[in-house]
């Protein structure tokens, strides 16, 4: 086995029992995995840039499963009447466009990259509004009687 990708599963295993730990301890809600993958690949992308031999690939992969995590997690936070599949379909590929461009040092493609998969997040995390004729009659009544009564 390469020495990087096992000290990146040792990273991951270290800090995601740290993680969990500080989750049970100060009652914050993080995921502990992935913690400790995004804290490994973001180590190691550090220890590439201070100019480490660090296996490109190995932080790719790490990168990879950061991004399709973010995915998961918005998914789960969907706004009512939202496509998981469209979601999943534009935020993945932006994201790893994203984990790219950050990797090979693209710093202006990683930028738009961001600021897309943040957008593509929230529109997809945004409450709709109602449609104004959405509006039942006991509504409009209600609301009616409100304005006559004070």
């Amino acid at each position: 086995m390469d020495m990087n990708i096992a000290l990146a599963m040792a990273s991951i295993l270290a800090i995601t029992a740290l993680a969990y730990g500080a989750t049970r301890f100060f009652r914050i809600a993080v995921c502990p995995i992935c913690a400790g993958v995004s804290a490994t690949w973001i180590g190691m992308l550090a220890a590439k840039t201070a100019g480490y031999a660090v296996e490109s690939s190995v932080i790719a992969l790490l990168m990879g499963g950061t991004v399709v995590g973010i995915a998961y997690q918005i998914e789960r936070r969907l706004a009512p009447g939202r496509s998981s599949l469209l979601e999943k379909t534009l935020f993945i590929p932006t994201g790893f466009i994203a984990a790219y461009s950050l990797l090979t040092a693209a710093y202006q493609t990683f930028s738009v990259s961001v600021g897309l998969a943040a957008l593509i997040a929230l529109f997809f995390l945004r409450q709709r509004e109602p449609a104004p004729s959405a509006r039942s009659d006991r509504t409009a009544d209600l609301e009616e009687r409100m304005k006559q009564c004070c």
